[in-house]
């Protein structure tokens, strides 16, 4: 039975998880999970942490071992590989045992002291809450970038509401049915959300700055950008339609000026005007031939049958 109640102000959920990809964390998830343990008692009376190595090149597993071991309510999970962290984090998703299901980054920028107040919105009767930050942490074109990004997913998932998406999130797991089949390397776990609902919603929290380097960069948001566009919507697609309807249609209108100009001055400026023409149409086909490439790639990947993650080991696993 799924019961959650509210008690002075404060949501109380019967049972939850906790999902964390693991990357370079080595520093940093010990204090999150005992900052974790002294919160999650306060609003769930069930509850484990999952915690997913993606093959961190640090000392990560190995505090993951110390922290199975420390406590019975975490759960360590080693891939074979690193998989990136929607698939990581899919993983966990996956073995999630609790009826609420929250997701954190493992570099402090969000904060466990926060989680009941995603847990209160939740219990209005969404089936995702986000936590958006009250200010974007990151450089401006960092920034920017992001918003754009958020902008664009929540764009092709047709819900406006996801324009404050984020890692910190928390919703019911058996959302996890609508993509229980999905298997794919490239993933967006918000996208895959969005199959099971449009019951999204988003609370203002302090997400602080991130203990070390972050792992996005201007290169990995560009490229997560066009798995959104290439991977979940055929709007490129119909772009590149648009293009060469256009371009047609000013090829149309270049020849009519040609006979036009060749019947009342009789000669036209040669190789200028073509060289720009030839340009024009070049750069128009050369745009749309990696629109496409873009989908046939998608289209290899997924036809290889790779899987979207391996786990080579697990550990702990008791739930409190």
């Amino acid at each position: 039975m799924r019961r959650s109640f509210l008690s002075h102000g404060k949501i109380f959920a019967m049972n939850c998880s906790v999902v964390i990809p693991v990357y370079r964390g080595e520093q940093t998830i010990v204090p999150l999970v005992e900052r974790l343990a002294r919160e999650l008692p306060k609003f769930a009376q069930t509850y484990e942490v999952i915690l997913v190595n993606d093959s961190s090149p640090d000392a990560s597993w190995q505090k993951i071992e110390e922290l199975a071991k420390r406590f019975p309510w975490v759960v360590g999970i080693k891939l074979m590989r690193n998989y990136g962290q929607h698939n990581a984090t899919l993983c966990g998703v996956r073995l999630v045992r609790h009826e609420i299901t929250i997701t954190m980054d493992d570099d402090l920028q969000h904060q466990p002291e926060e989680i009941d107040i995603l847990l209160a919105k939740l219990n209005e009767g969404y089936d995702v809450v986000y936590g958006a930050p009250l200010k974007l942490p990151q450089g401006f074109w960092r920034n920017q970038m992001t918003k754009y990004t958020k902008n664009l997913l929540a764009w092709v998932m047709d819900v406006p509401s996801v324009k404050n998406v984020s890692a910190f999130r928390v919703f019911r797991t058996h959302l996890r049915d609508a993509f229980a089949n999905f298997n794919s390397p490239s993933l967006t776990l918000d996208v895959l959300l969005s199959w099971g609902t449009v019951r999204f919603a988003s609370v203002q929290v302090d997400i602080q700055s991130s203990v070390g380097r972050s792992n996005y960069n201007f290169i990995s948001l560009f490229q997560y950008t066009l798995l959104i566009l290439t991977g979940y919507s055929t709007a490129p697609l119909r772009l590149a339609s648009w293009i060469g309807f256009l371009m047609t249609l000013f090829g149309i209108a270049i020849f009519l000026y040609v006979v036009v100009i060749y019947f009342t001055q009789g000669s036209l400026p040669g190789f200028p005007f073509l060289a720009s023409i030839i340009s024009l149409f070049s750069g128009a086909q050369l745009f749309t031939l990696g629109i496409f490439g873009e989908y046939l790639s998608r289209m290899f990947d997924r036809s290889m049958d790779r899987p979207t993650y391996v786990v080579q080991e697990k550990i702990g696993g008791e739930a409190m």
